[in-house]
């Protein structure tokens, strides 16, 4: 395994090479500067989700979601306290269906919420409906 990871920054998308040793302490984009983790989801459209998907070599677990729905609004804090607890190890990710309707086509999102674990561009495993925090962290432990 090599000793570094690419990362990509949540700000500008800047593509990071970052020692694993350093994953948790503090890292910083080199473009921008801006703290390459801060224990929170990523909002993300679809060209972002895609350079993140082709270009990072942390897995990434995304919250496929809309405004209108109630389970994926129950959800969304469960959501935010994984970020806190997994990050580093993992990007989590939130996609709009609303907003990126192509992708969830190309993806094949049939109900909302649906969680998908991602590695290496391929997808590992996915799950449809609101999850709570432990459920969260046991699903992603399962499949990783």
């Amino acid at each position: 395994m090599s000793d570094a990871v690419h990362v990509v920054c949540p700000v500008c998308d800047a593509v990071n090479r970052v020692p694993r040793s350093r994953l948790d302490g503090g890292a910083k984009c080199g473009e921008c500067h801006a703290p390459l983790f801060n224990g929170a989801p990523l909002v993300l459209n679809e060209s972002r989700f895609a350079r993140h998907l082709a270009r990072s070599d942390l897995p990434l677990l995304v919250d496929f979601w809309a405004p209108w729905c109630g389970p994926c609004r129950m959800m969304a804090p469960a959501f935010e306290s994984a970020a806190a607890r997994l990050e580093p190890a993992l990007r989590l990710i939130k996609i709009n269906t609303e907003e990126a309707p192509n992708l969830s086509g190309r993806l094949g999102i049939r109900s909302i919420p649906t969680l998908a674990l991602f590695r290496g561009g391929a997808e590992l495993a996915r799950q449809a409906g609101a999850m709570d925090i432990s459920g969260i962290l046991a699903w992603v432990r399962q499949n990783l």
